[in-house]
């Protein structure tokens, strides 16, 4: 056969353009087209649109890895940046109830699911909140689900939902590393992916939260630090602090394998509350003990997310300075930088290019 009787759809194969996955159409059984093919486009196209994705894990159930997600998403929006959080926690699936959803439903579309858009004062950008609450019938029904089925939600949780363009997807991880953290994992692999291990201070899950570690150890994924949970308590009554759990143990541990501890969130009423007033506390609360607990995980999460942007602009501009662009050329593509983030790209510019070509000004 010669090239001019090849079908021109064998080599580029049409796709239908909706934003969601084959499962949800009504045109499944009778659709022709490639299914594998377009949910690879479709998660691949989601995933142009994301910057930095942080993966909060907790090998172990109940040590509030869904309440660290919440205030840290939170805390990212509240400074300005554009943030999702994904619900990968398919049997305990709960952002719906920090961001105040619990009851509501989510419609298909064209483009996909609608995540929920949780605005509040003094947020530039909602937060877009994705979870498998709002595609039940009731909240308390449960997820009986084989690996096969939650393999595919884990698609469906990045690929149909209309995440649009976003700074930072947060996702809630479900406890343990077992299917739902082997798809995502090998999901995203390649891109920008970082994970944020949660844990309390009692042995037994300080002994799980170090098979989570070895876990990012092994598939080379960057773990941004450690965010402490039920870190002491402070008195009601005599505003004296005091822990529950002893510490040294955690410290000593993280320490052998090299991890960094960098937040430690009190046990008290109103985080313990947040989730039933469907306010993330970071938020509510801004000034409070809480809040400033959490400050410096956001402040770890925005350091690495930044850093990785800046360092994939300066290898852009590095190539844009080895296709002959000049001076202003590339001033221009600084201009399009966040100004809070010009000055490091500068830096980091002027030394890739040395004095080759002047000054960056």
């Amino acid at each position: 056969m010669s090239v001019s009787h090849i079908d021109p759809q064998t080599l580029a194969p049409t796709d239908c353009g909706r934003g969601h996955a084959c499962q949800f159409c009504p045109q499944e059984e009778q659709c022709q087209l490639d299914k594998g093919r377009h949910e690879k486009r479709l998660i691949e196209s989601r995933l142009a649109d994301i910057g930095q994705i942080i993966m909060v894990m907790a090998n172990k159930g109940g040590v509030g890895k869904s309440t660290v997600s919440a205030n840290v998403a939170a805390g990212l929006a509240a400074q300005g940046y554009r943030v999702g959080v994904a619900d990968a926690d398919i049997h305990g699936p709960n952002q719906s109830r920090f961001f105040g959803f619990v009851g509501q439903r989510v419609r298909l579309t064209n483009q996909g699911l609608p995540p929920q858009a949780f605005a509040y004062e003094g947020i530039e950008h909602p937060v877009r909140v994705g979870s498998l609450a709002f595609m039940m019938e009731r909240d308390d029904t449960p997820i009986v689900w084989r690996d096969a089925y939650k393999h595919d939600f884990m698609h469906h949780l990045i690929g149909s939902f209309d995440w649009g363009p976003l700074d930072f997807l947060v996702i809630d991880m479900p406890p343990g590393t077992g299917n739902e953290l082997i798809t995502l994992a090998d999901m995203l692999e390649g891109h920008d992916v970082a994970a944020l291990l949660t844990t309390t201070p009692q042995e037994v899950a300080l002994m799980d939260s170090l098979k989570a570690v070895r876990f990012c150890q092994e598939r080379k994924l960057p773990l941004i630090g450690v965010v402490e949970n039920m870190a002491g308590v402070t008195c009601p009554h005599c505003s004296g602090h005091f822990h529950v759990f002893p510490r040294a143990h955690l410290a000593a541990a993280l320490a052998e394998v090299e991890v960094e501890s960098i937040a430690q969130i009190p046990l008290s009423l109103a985080l313990s509350s947040g989730s039933d007033t469907g306010v993330p506390v970071i938020l509510s609360a801004p000034d409070g003990a809480e809040a400033r607990a959490f400050a410096p995980a956001v402040a770890a999460v925005r350091a690495h997310g930044e850093a990785i942007f800046a360092e994939a602009a300066a290898a852009s501009l590095h190539s844009l300075t080895q296709a002959g662009l000049e001076a202003p050329e590339l001033e221009q593509a600084l201009n399009a930088v966040a100004p809070e983030q010009r000055a490091a790209l500068r830096e980091q510019l002027a030394s890739l290019l040395g004095n080759s070509q002047g000054p960056i000004h």
